[in-house]
């Protein structure tokens, strides 16, 4: 063997360079042994090589796959493929860009290498440039000078980032899983120089693990978002759960509306308020906003009204209400706050309250309809009972089963509105506080209520009924005993009611003492004694205590024309003893006496008192 075989062996053992190939094969010029043998090394070197690179590839793809297997992070993932891809390939930039399904391009997703800013945030068209046309055909391109190759479709935006990244040589290779097209992977470099098919091989091995990272990434990702879909439904079984063993403990105990505004309140942490279908409140909890008197301010917030559209839970201005129905009837509203969000589970909680309250309304109502219609018969019997004799212990007792005391003094109410006849029914039915009667009777509420003054009981019972705005006319007579009848002090309530819508006195109580002496022509008794004592009582005692001559005086200022000097020269006194006896009446029967009202009624009473001095009475 020649020494120059020797030599290439000897190079070849050691895995020497190319260059030392070829110096060897140089030192014996025209020995064609030796060339033959510096061929034969330089092939097996080069097969050597290759076989080397493929082990290195392949160990990289190892690598790169064990990476897969232990990170979770999509970014992470994408990340390493670059940065093996750059390093293994040897390229100055390795970068990678995902497809955007909704707007039909690729992003730059991740980089190894990248220096310029502009470059990184790249969006590239489908056909536009080496990745859009990569996109769009599926398949792999690459190119050694990229500026100058008129292949690709060159736009603006593309060259000036790839310009300022100063890229020439580029590869690209799409990322492929079940034929669906989900990014492309590049390598680049900053001069000119070709890729070989090995690396672009190795560039699309690389694309493969990161087409499956990306899918096995998505699909786990999935399966958490399902498992998190699925631990969130349990944990809104479990609240439901809880919320339904609160609630029903609630019912179960006796408990109400406000127990159970208390009881969702402290589920949710937050204050509870119920309207009624007149929107007006019925229970609150935790703070909630006070209620000024009539209607809720809450009745008007948008959420309560939208939730009375739906009939659903709806949220606005940092309030939530859901409408609380039955059979097709709303019978209130639940309104939430002082809570920022309610997640599924919160909501079912919040909708279940308003299931279990509407079966308390609703059974509460029906009880109460049951007992008011006790009540309307009672009280129409007592309505159709003349008064004729001792008082009906019968009925007697069956008012007190009721919580009535029919025995002791009432008063008689009629009331009159222009609406809601039911409404004013339970607002009059619960003025009583419990101790009264309230119904319909010929067209017209009629409240039977404890007291002995007429005219206090109709206006607080006027002013209770209008507390909504709602002008309810009151007309009271009495006291009377209830179980002894109440049918003439029903007929004179009704009157005074009557009289008292005609002469314009609508929205306010009052009994014959407000009607002056129209309450002589609603009376049915014509109560004259009563009428003068009620106008003229003061001056006629102070006359008699005093021996004085006040009505007198005030008979003949009338008589004159309200003039002081006439009526002084018709009494034979002075002028002064006129003007001091005026004011005495002043003091008597206060400010406003001579006004035509007043005076209308001190003149009548003046009149009956003289028509009834000249018969002799």
């Amino acid at each position: 063997m020649s020494p120059t075989a020797l030599a290439l062996l000897r190079l070849l053992a050691q895995g020497g360079p190319v260059a030392e190939f070829e110096k060897a094969a140089v030192l014996v010029p025209g020995d064609p042994e030796a060339g033959a043998a510096a061929e034969l090394a330089l092939r097996v070197q080069a097969a050597i090589d290759a076989h080397r690179r493929r082990e290195a590839g392949l160990a990289a793809l190892v690598d790169v796959a064990r990476d897969l297997a232990s990170l979770d992070d999509p970014g992470t993932v994408l990340d390493a493929i670059v940065r093996r891809a750059r390093s293994l390939i040897g390229t100055d930039v390795a970068y990678l860009a995902l497809a955007d399904p909704e707007r039909g391009d690729t992003y730059m997703r991740a980089t190894s290498g990248s220096v310029s800013a502009r470059f990184q945030e790249l969006r590239l068209p489908r056909g536009a440039g080496l990745g859009g046309l990569v996109a769009q055909t599926k398949r792999p391109y690459w190119t050694s000078d990229y500026p100058a190759d008129p292949r690709y479709r060159h736009t603006t935006e593309i060259d000036a980032a790839v310009g300022e990244e100063g890229l020439i040589a580029i590869c690209g290779t799409p990322l492929l899983v079940d034929g669906e097209f989900v990014g492309v992977l590049f390598a680049a470099n900053r001069t000119a120089r070709p890729f070989s098919r090995e690396e672009i091989a190795l560039l699309g091995s690389f694309a493969a693990l990161a087409a499956v990272s990306l899918v096995q990434t998505r699909r786990a990702a999935e399966t958490a978002r399902a498992l998190a879909a699925l631990e969130q439904a349990h944990r809104a079984i479990e609240q439901a759960a809880t919320a339904h063993d609160r609630f029903s403990s609630v019912v179960l105990g006796g408990g109400d509306v406000t127990d159970l505004a208390a009881a969702l309140g402290g589920l949710l942490g937050c204050w509870v308020a119920v309207l009624d279908a007149d929107d007006q409140r019925i229970a609150a909890c935790g703070g909630a906003p006070p209620s000024p008197p009539g209607r809720d301010q809450l009745a008007d917030a948008p959420a309560v009204r939208r939730s009375g559209t739906t009939g659903r839970l709806t949220s606005a201005d940092g309030l939530w209400a859901v409408a609380v129905a039955a059979a097709g009837q709303r019978l209130g509203t639940i309104v939430l706050g002082g809570i920022d969000a309610l997640d599924e589970g919160s909501g079912r909680t919040v909708e279940r309250a308003a299931m279990v309250t509407a079966l308390v309304l609703l059974f509460g109502m029906r009880a109460a309809d049951a007992e008011q219609r006790v009540r309307t018969d009672l009280l129409a019997e007592l309505l159709a009972r003349r008064g004729a004799g001792a008082p009906d212990r019968a009925l007697a007792e069956r008012g007190r089963v009721l919580g009535l005391r029919l025995l002791a003094p009432h008063v008689v109410a009629v009331c009159r509105c222009v609406a809601r006849p039911r409404g004013l029914l339970v607002a009059a039915a619960r003025s009583g506080d419990g101790r009264g009667l309230a119904g319909e009777h010929d067209g017209v509420v009629v409240a039977l209520l404890p007291g002995q003054d007429a005219s206090a009981v109709a206006d607080a019972l006027a002013r209770r009924l209008g507390e909504d705005g709602t002008e309810v006319t009151v007309g009271a007579a009495g006291p009377v005993v209830p179980a002894a009848g109440l049918a003439a002090a029903y007929a004179e309530a009704r009157r005074i009611c009557d009289a008292m819508v005609a002469l314009g006195m609508t929205g306010r109580g009052g009994s014959v003492r407000e009607l002056g002496f129209a309450g002589l022509v609603a009376s049915p008794r014509g109560d004259v004694d009563a009428y003068l004592r009620r106008v003229l009582g003061p001056l006629l005692d102070y006359d008699e205590r005093r021996g004085s001559a006040l009505v007198a005086t005030v008979e003949e200022y009338f008589v004159a024309g309200a003039s002081p000097r006439r009526a002084a020269a018709e009494l034979h006194v002075h002028v002064n003893t006129v003007a001091q006896r005026l004011e005495r009446v002043t003091a008597l029967l206060g400010e406003g006496w001579q006004l035509p009202d007043r005076a209308l009624d001190i003149q009548l009473a003046l009149r009956l008192l003289r028509l009834r001095a000249d018969r002799g009475g």
